[in-house]
């Protein structure tokens, strides 16, 4: 584990207020609808909220917020972080540093599959979480019920609309609502705990095994909806780079899971009290003139929870572009300061639209039920899968260790996963397709580069063996500098033999520049040039970036050329290809994912904007690939 992972062995205030404000938002609003959804079959022969259902259901709550949060994620998985940086992705680099051959194409496969799953958690949260909340205003006015979806998405717009401007400034206001909000909740839970004591029992694992074994197969159905209590826990592994390990460790000790386990105690004890409180169970445990204040603070949580997850997603998308799986879009850094804030609009508006049909098509808290969960089920499973193959090939762990730490977390994982496949005719099925559709876009990229590269390279030549040639075929040659920016650094990029067989002139001084993602987030300017010179002019620079670096080459090369390989960048004029793409039937890709790479590739940022070149010294030289 690296030293950015913990930042720092001290308890930092600033530090743990903010991961409260982020990272525990989606894990944090859990309340609002969890028990609620575990009763919500009833009145239809499911569940029924007897007392010692309304105990084993609260065991079974404890003790998974205790196994999958505080052993699982806080205990080992944030231990396998890539240079401070947490997530799926994170993950996904270093199994590929460990791993080879058909292993690691599949668990590069099942990683992809789980970033893909976390796109659907980020459409999902936003609209159960804002849905839940205002859902509480039935419990003021029954009458209200006619305007909880337009009030939900009148909420969802503007937080969508706002998305533009960034978190930085409204940011240091998640923490203090969401320390607010845990005392709150945890409070509500207090105080019916005091009145009724005995639910306490509930702490007993004895309980939550024999809700299972009492309803059989209800109870299994049961077991998707007590999994919302740890959904957003994934978030906790995904921001570690943003706060480190320690300060998410002493939020969660130190408020959150208390607050959390007084909340669903105190749930337990409202229905217990009144078996009628499991309709609204979290409203229900508050006095009716504290409603209007904590629906309105519900809504708050909510909305922060909701930002958590959709900057996430942010986040996901920027990786998976540097990594190759999606093509360049538009990427706005919207903080100085901290280079991880950023805002991609297409996200953005296919995430605003996604939420709102979502809103409006399952139009309540309880319709979105059967589709939420699996998303984050399979992703917590790929994440085990995952880190016990990081924890065996990098951590050394011994093979028994792996083995039974593994069967441990999936005794869980599985379980709730499997219960959650129940609710695919209710909604499930939902985040399933959007995980295959997002298969086929990340996978139909990721070919397509590669088929273009060899396209591209079948008749081509390294770098050294052009620059040996031009000593035999003797071009015209112009002083200055020509840049030519390549995807490949041992070939020799086509706009400059193009350049060549066009114009039979090139540059005095040709470089080649290559820019090579590394498997690592961020890599300092001075560490990121390496010069390589060869015969008649020619040198070739390779440029390593991390894949979360902001992609903004001349001002890289301006800034750490002269130091680091001898070039004045400042003058040079960039030489780009731009590739026409034909779709054919030669093999490699069916012609339908073809057709869908050639329109990727169409709508895709051009590498000018990209690298965010000069345009007064860039210049493009077409050629046609077959695909």
């Amino acid at each position: 584990m690296s030293d950015t992972a913990t930042k720092g062995s001290r308890f930092k205030p600033a530090l743990t207020l903010g991961a409260l404000g982020v990272v525990f938002g989606d894990i944090g609003t859990s309340p609002l609808y969890a028990i609620s959804e575990v009763f919500g079959r009833a009145d239809r022969g499911g569940v029924q909220p007897t007392e010692q259902n309304v105990l084993g259901v609260v065991s079974l709550i404890i003790w998974t917020l205790v196994v999958i949060v505080a052993v699982k994620y806080l205990l080992f998985v944030m231990r396998a972080d890539n240079n401070g940086e947490g997530g799926i992705l994170a993950l996904v680099t270093l199994v590929i540093r460990q791993t080879s051959g058909r292993t690691k194409a599949v668990l590069v496969f099942l990683g992809l599959a789980g970033a893909a799953l976390l796109y659907a958690d980020g459409l999902l949260t936003p609209a159960i979480s804002v849905l839940s909340a205002v859902e509480g205003t039935k419990v003021i006015d029954e009458s209200m019920t006619r305007f909880v979806v337009l009030i939900s998405v009148a909420i969802l717009l503007g937080l969508f609309a706002v998305q533009r401007f960034g978190t930085a400034r409204i940011g240091k206001y998640f923490g203090p609502v969401m320390v607010v909000w845990f005392v709150v909740i945890g409070a509500l839970g207090a105080i019916k705990l005091l009145q009724t004591p005995d639910v306490l029992a509930a702490i007993n694992p004895v309980y939550g095994a024999r809700f299972i074994l009492d309803n059989r197969m209800e109870g299994f159905f049961a077991l998707g909806a007590v999994f919302f209590c740890i959904t957003g826990a994934e978030a906790l592994y995904a921001d570690m780079g943003h706060y480190g390990l320690r300060p998410i460790r002493h939020g969660w000790n130190g408020l959150v899971f208390p607050s959390l386990a007084l909340s669903y105690i105190g749930q337990g004890a409202s229905i217990i009290d009144n078996p009628e409180n499991y309709k609204s169970t979290f409203f229900k445990m508050a006095p009716e003139w504290s409603l209007i204040p904590l629906v309105l603070l519900a809504t708050m949580a909510t909305v922060i929870a909701s930002q958590a997850l959709i900057s996430g997603a942010f986040s996901l998308t920027a990786q998976a572009v540097n990594l190759g799986y999606l093509p360049r879009m538009n990427i706005v850094h919207t903080s100085a300061g901290e280079r991880g804030q950023i805002y991609v609009p297409t996200v953005n508006f296919l995430l605003c639209v996604g939420c709102v049909g979502l809103v409006v098509g399952f139009g309540s808290a309880s319709g979105l039920a059967g589709a939420y969960g699996l998303a984050v089920t399979g992703t917590m499973l790929v994440t085990t899968l995952l880190f016990c193959f990081v924890a065996r090939f990098q951590f050394g762990w011994s093979t028994w260790k792996v083995v039974a730490l593994g069967l441990l977390f999936a005794v869980f994982d599985v379980t709730y996963f499997a219960a959650n496949l129940l609710k695919i005719p209710e909604g499930g099925w939902f985040p399933l397709a959007g995980c295959v559709a997002l298969m086929v876009v990340f996978t139909t990229w990721k070919t397509g580069k590669r088929l273009v590269h060899e396209r591209i390279n079948g008749s081509d030549v390294s770098v050294e063996k052009f620059a040996h040639m031009l000593g035999k075929l003797k071009p015209m040659r112009t002083p200055g500098l020509g840049l030519y920016l390549g995807s490949n650094p041992k070939r020799t990029p086509t706009a400059l033999t193009a350049h060549m067989h066009a114009a039979m002139a090139l540059p005095e001084h040709i470089c080649v520049v290559n820019v090579v993602t590394d498997p690592v987030p961020y890599v300092p300017g001075e560490q990121s040039l390496a010069r390589q010179d060869f015969e008649n002019g020619v040198s070739q620079v390779t440029v390593h970036m991390g894949y979360m670096d902001e992609v903004h080459l001349p001002s890289r090369l301006e800034q750490h050329g002269q130091e680091l390989c001898g070039i004045d960048f400042q003058h040079g004029q960039y030489v780009l290809g731009r590739e026409t793409l034909l779709v054919t039937d030669r093999p490699g890709m069916a012609m339908w994912r073809e057709r869908l790479f050639r329109t990727m590739s169409r709508n895709s940022l051009t590498p000018d904007v990209w690298f965010d070149l000069p345009p007064d010294r860039t210049v493009e030289i077409g050629t046609r690939i077959e695909l």
